[in-house]
């Protein structure tokens, strides 16, 4: 199984406006999330990337990824009908083959091997899905989806999906989705980054067609019922995904970028001189000069 296509969902109509804000990358280059984003994709082998957009947007988003526009296609979301819906809507783009998915309200940061290449790489050996997974405790099971499942044997870091729930309550979490050898009090859950066989295509189809009025068409119960079709599996990552949505996600995104870095060690040397100075009662952090 190869690997050559990927999608991107940014269609959020509150969110439309994060994939065009600016970080420094771990190169030191000033860019968008939207091309960071893309070239994670990029650096993983896909050929091809769609972003699916809110209707109007494409023009903005072309020009955030600058000479990189030739590898994108974009596709509207014409109403806000859920994230597995913005997902179907690139149903032409994927032409019945595998693809990687991507948030476009994320950014995946990972020492060696990118987050991408690593999921890629098991999907592409396993002939299957793969999820990225990471160890969350109980307290956040609100915010992901949570697999339950079983350690692939032999392996450190891959799991037999046996079922998927979104933001499960933490009694539910407790019957369905305890996994042997995860630490007491913590689950696995979706860390924003899938290799998608096209059976989930099919079952997001379905699930639109028998969905009720106006319901939301999540992703969810579709890898759900993938994990009863054929086999599906999650990959426990070595890296961080920063979700850029919520509150402080763009700071700690570029935290999480400038760590990894080349500016490492002179922004820790900056970091670690302003601390000291606060903790000596300097009051609030000093200015920080400008790195070259």
């Amino acid at each position: 199984m190869k690997v050559r296509r990927a999608v991107i969902t940014a269609a959020a109509r509150r969110e439309r406006a994060l994939p065009l804000h600016t970080l420094v990358d771990c190169d030191g280059a000033r860019k968008s999330v939207l091309r960071i984003i893309v070239q994670e994709a990029l650096g993983a082998g896909v050929e091809a990337v769609c972003v699916v957009v809110c209707p109007g947007d494409e023009a903005a988003y072309a020009d955030a990824v600058e000479e990189l526009a030739p590898h994108l296609t974009f596709v509207p979301q014409p109403e806000a009908e859920g994230y597995g819906h913005a997902v179907l809507c690139a149903r032409e783009f994927t032409q019945d083959e595998p693809f990687l998915h991507l948030m476009g309200d994320h950014v995946y940061v990972a020492r060696g091997r990118s987050y991408a290449q690593q999921v890629v790489s098991v999907a592409e050996t396993a002939e299957c899905s793969v999820s990225s997974v990471q160890p969350t405790r109980e307290g956040l099971l609100p915010y992901f989806g949570v697999i339950g499942g079983s350690r692939v044997p032999g392996t450190p870091d891959r799991y037999l999906v046996g079922a998927v729930r979104e933001k499960p309550s933490p009694t539910l979490a407790e019957q369905e989705l305890v996994i042997p050898g995860i630490r007491a009090g913590h689950y696995l859950c979706f860390s924003g980054m899938h290799v998608l066989t096209p059976v989930v295509m099919e079952l997001l189809a379905d699930l639109y067609a028998a969905r009720r009025p106006n319901e939301k068409l999540e992703l969810s119960p579709a890898l759900n019922e993938l994990a009863r079709r054929e086999r599906y599996e999650a990959l426990e990552v070595q890296g961080i995904r920063y979700p850029v949505d919520v509150r402080y996600g763009m700071l700690l995104a570029q935290m999480g970028l400038a760590l990894n870095g080349r500016d490492r060690d002179m922004l820790l040397a900056l970091i670690t001189e302003n601390l000291a100075q606060a903790a000596s009662g300097g009051g609030a952090l000093g200015p920080m000069a400008p790195l070259p």
